[in-house]
């Protein structure tokens, strides 16, 4: 039977074919090197040492902590963007999308120059409260939450928007509430949207480099984490590197296969 020239049904345009396998292998090629150069059989040892569980145990701290700011103001600056129509939402729906663009360096300055100590908000917090955000675990935070919540912004805002509101406008037809509405008919609807951006947002946070690096520094046990270890270990101990390297896709993988039935499944349906 011959397949439809046009590619509909099971039929794969030939001309795809050299072009698709060679996307494939430029992302799978990598990851199958970095198995292959990992000394397995100092894996346990390299593992065990203080500053790579250190490390490890700050990235996921700070990643879940970045995390939740996202969800926290992410969820509610979607919701706005998805259905508010006053003037301006065009221009803060592009504005949203620098981070995305900027390089990550970048943002860790525009970090320093606003909160640092001589920048236009930290200035105020360091003579009022005493209080310095550069170079301490809550930079790596601030810094991980910037990078990372555009990702969360934009698949909640896209949930909104293919949420069908009909089932909005027959609860508030049989007397429920905004809030009543919110909770129990919009949040269920969108909320593979949701948990779709929270993955994409822990995922980018667990591996911000640039801003980190900026913004908080490279201190042991403070602000060094996993990509931060990952650099200073290529230096100096390349065998550590790819074992660091390891953990976090293998952490990476994880994320992923705990949260596959709510976001490949959700958001694919």
């Amino acid at each position: 039977m011959q397949t439809p020239a046009d590619g509909r049904g099971t039929g794969i345009p030939p001309i795809l074919l050299l072009p698709a396998g060679l996307g494939l292998a430029f992302l799978l090629l990598p990851l199958v090197g970095l198995l292959v150069r990992t000394p397995w059989s100092e894996l346990g040892t390299l593992l065990s040492r203080p500053a790579v569980l250190e490390a490890l145990r700050l990235s996921l701290v700070t990643a879940t902590a970045a995390t939740a700011i996202c969800l926290v103001l992410g969820v509610p600056l979607a919701w706005v963007l998805a259905r508010a129509t006053v003037p301006g939402v065009r221009l803060v729906r592009a504005l949203l999308t620098l981070p995305l663009v900027l390089p990550p360096v970048v943002g860790g300055v525009a970090l320093l120059l606003l909160l640092g100590r001589r920048g236009l908000i930290g200035q105020h917090l360091y003579d009022w409260f005493g209080l310095s955000l550069p170079f301490t675990s809550t930079a790596v935070v601030l810094s991980q939450a910037f990078v990372a919540m555009p990702f969360l912004v934009i698949a909640v805002e896209g949930a909104l928007r293919g949420a069908d509101r009909r089932f909005e406008d027959a609860a508030a037809t049989l007397g429920a509430g905004r809030w009543l509405i919110f909770r129990r008919v919009t949040l269920p609807l969108v909320a593979p949207g949701i948990s779709a951006g929270a993955v994409l947002c822990f995922a980018r946070a667990l591996g911000e480099f640039g801003a980190t690096i900026t913004f908080a520094g490279n201190f042991p046990g403070v602000t060094r984490t996993m990509p931060l270890s990952v650099y200073l270990a290529l230096e100096t101990d390349p065998q550590a590197a790819i074992v660091l390297a390891l953990v976090l896709l293998l952490v990476s993988v994880l994320i992923l296969l705990a949260l596959r039935g709510r976001w490949l499944n959700g958001v694919g349906s």
